[in-house]
């Protein structure tokens, strides 16, 4: 029986001379695997919807455990404004690189939610760096090693001055040592980032040095705490 699933194709490569395996991210079954049979004949009706970034609906035949096999796909959004953009595309596939990982750590299909959500935000224009870096903060919760956002990481305290990846959280002036200290406003929104629902995003505008203060922050704490190394991320970071 065919099989219709929503899905978005996170990574392809060859089978045989004119075919190719594609691993499908799906709410539903999770990432499977699917041969896309003749796709890369230049006359397939395939060709085109099985690529990365390729979200849609999924007609297969569905082999629990096993390669299903793909028959058609009905494209539910082209996401065409983040195909047309080099540093968009880097900004998606390390999106689906790190969502591939985190659900393989945790199996958890709200994944495959705040992945969809946040390409859409990307695609209509939204700041790339800054939904990546609330996709990236929401995780560390499905990894294991969320940061403390509630209070001082040592004593508790809520009268907190900075933050700290080395720590893994907010620090008071007390507990401060040499750490550098940030401003209010970003300790406030980079729990803000923890909450938020990026489906209900309808504006962002956070300024640069304060972007940057988030990011740097994420990066050393996946670098300390997650053991995930990423070809995409390091890419990323290169442009």
């Amino acid at each position: 029986m065919i099989e219709k699933i929503e899905g978005i194709v996170i990574n392809e490569k060859p089978y045989g001379d004119t075919s190719k395996i594609i691993d499908i991210f799906t709410k539903k079954y999770g990432i499977i695997g699917v041969i896309a049979k003749g796709s890369r004949t230049i006359k397939s009706k395939l060709r085109s919807t099985t690529e990365r970034l390729t979200y849609g609906i999924f007609s297969i035949y569905y082999k629990e455990n096993k390669l299903s096999i793909l028959k058609e796909v009905d494209i539910l959004d082209t996401l065409k404004n983040i195909r047309k953009d080099i540093k968009l595309i880097a900004y998606a596939t390390y999106l689906m690189d790190l969502s591939s990982q985190v659900y393989k750590h945790s199996y958890n299909d709200t994944i495959y939610d705040i992945l969809i959500s946040s390409l859409k935000k990307i695609n209509e224009g939204f700041d790339s760096q800054i939904i990546t870096n609330i996709v990236e903060l929401k995780y560390l919760d499905y990894l294991g090693v969320m940061p403390n956002l509630s209070g001082c990481i040592v004593c508790g305290s809520r009268s907190v001055v900075t933050l700290s990846s080395s720590k893994g959280g907010y620090l008071c002036s007390k507990c401060r040592i040499n750490e550098p200290l940030i401003s209010d406003k970003t300790m406030k929104l980079i729990r803000m980032y923890y909450y938020v629902d990026i489906e209900k995003i309808e504006k962002i505008n956070i300024s640069d040095q304060i972007k940057n203060q988030i990011n740097l922050f994420l990066d050393n704490y996946y670098e300390r705490y997650t053991g995930l190394y990423l070809k995409s991320k390091e890419f990323l970071k290169k442009i």
